[in-house]
């Protein structure tokens, strides 16, 4: 193993470490002769605030400070301003530390700051200000619209950061992955990520978010939010009225539509006629006062944007007016019972007043139903078959002839009637029969 040199080992070393050691080395020989020493710090600081920038002393005997900028202009000589630069103030000078302030700082700022120390030998430190740009809220691009059945394409961009930030897409909790792109300008960097998804119809105002993540931020994020505008077709769908439509009745339909962007004309017509004089449409909805049966026929409800048009219809059907009566069965009478030929249905013409219109006189029609009309007619037959089913029974009972005791005594008719009750048999005794 070959054995470690020291001369030069420092050059190959970081220059952390480098820097470490070096001071070491300067500590250790100003302690045992008493030599001056100057020592800086290096400083990180967002943009927009202040820095302040350190030089420590050792063993200072008031020699000449010199502080300079990373374009070595001198900004402080032994603690007077020697650059007219108003942002640099002069914090502190005592024989062991000095310490400027920077307001407003700015990335231009960033470099290395001398502090110089002029003794019989030269001993300068360098102060390494660093400056952090956080991001600001990204802003979300769309490079192409979103069209059912299509795709989307969105790019959320950073456009200005140091270093560079950290792009998310999240959407429902799940981190959508993107394409990240990423350009430097004038020691920032911005940084874009382009996503691109499948759209339809239910996608429509559907949340996404993008976040930006940065060391400055200190674990916090700045998060745009975007909503999907989906453009689609318009649907129609005509609401109909409840229950059904009778002469007087008002009618009214609503036609309602949904569609992106959403339709604004909306157009009401019935096929293959006109619309009556009594419709007054208002946008969506469309109404017919006083309704009858001229009215009846289809009505079509049209709508239409930029990327389609659709539409729906409804048949109206005006039933006339119905007035309720009463069916009195009959009564049985003493009276011959007449059957007569009666029509199918039983019109009752009453008037009305129409209390849409005062003044207007509604004529109204009624009708008996056939199961009542049935219903009497078969009651009605089924008594005369009845009449007529004891009536013969009865003048049957009523024929032939009967033989009294008065009239067995006669001699003229003796043979006769003996013939008759014997059958013309005139061996047979008579026979008498009793009613």
């Amino acid at each position: 193993m070959r054995p470690m040199q020291c001369s030069g080992a420092n050059r190959h070393l970081p220059p952390p470490v480098s820097l470490v050691l070096r001071s070491l080395v300067l500590l250790l020989v100003c302690m045992t002769s008493r030599c001056q020493a100057v020592q800086a710090e290096n400083v990180t600081v967002l943009e927009g605030g202040t820095a302040q920038i350190s030089c420590r002393l050792q063993n200072y005997d008031g020699s000449i400070v010199v502080i300079q900028n990373p374009r070595r202009q001198t900004l402080f000589f032994n603690g007077t301003r020697a650059l007219k630069d108003d942002r640099f103030q002069m914090v502190l000078f005592t024989p062991r530390l000095v310490r400027i302030a920077l307001s407003n700082v700015s990335v231009s700022d960033e470099g290395g700051y001398f502090c110089q120390l002029y003794t019989d030998d030269t001993h300068h430190q360098v102060a390494t200000l660093s400056v952090s740009v956080p991001p600001e809220t990204p802003t979300v691009e769309v490079k192409q619209e979103a069209v059912e059945g299509g795709e989307v394409e969105l790019s959320c961009v950073s456009p200005r950061s140091k270093p560079a930030a950290t792009l998310r897409w999240v959407r429902g909790g799940r981190e959508v992955p993107g394409v990240v792109s990423q350009q430097e300008n004038s020691k920032t960097f911005s940084v874009s990520s382009t996503i691109r998804i499948p759209v339809e119809r239910k996608d429509n105002g559907a949340a996404l978010s993008c976040e930006a993540s940065h060391p400055a931020l200190g674990g916090q994020k700045r998060i745009r939010h975007y909503r999907l505008d989906v453009y689609f077709a318009p649907t129609v769908r005509i609401v109909p009225p409840p229950g059904i439509l009778r002469e007087g009745d008002s009618l009214s339909l609503t036609c309602a539509v949904t569609g992106n962007p959403l339709p604004r004309n909306i157009q009401w017509s019935r096929i293959n006629e006109t619309l009556p004089e009594r419709a007054e449409i208002s946008g969506p909805n469309l109404q017919i006062s006083r309704l009858s049966q001229s009215h009846n026929g289809t009505y079509l409800c049209q709508a239409q944007n930029d990327y389609g048009w659709a539409g729906d219809h409804y048949s109206l059907l005006v039933y006339e007016n119905v007035s309720v009566t009463t069916v009195v069965p009959p009564t049985t009478t003493s009276q011959p019972i007449t059957l007569q030929s009666c029509p199918p249905t039983l019109l009752v013409t009453t008037w009305a007043l129409d209390p849409k219109d005062p003044g207007a006189v509604v004529e109204t029609h009624s009708a008996v139903p056939y199961a009542v009309i049935g219903g009497v007619l078969a009651l009605l037959v089924f008594t005369v078959i009845c009449v007529l089913i004891v009536t013969i029974w009865c003048s049957v009972r009523q024929k032939g002839s009967y033989l009294t005791h008065e009239a067995s005594g006669l001699d003229e008719h003796g043979e006769v009637q003996e013939a008759f009750l014997n059958g013309n048999d005139a061996t047979q005794g008579k026979k008498e029969y009793l009613l």
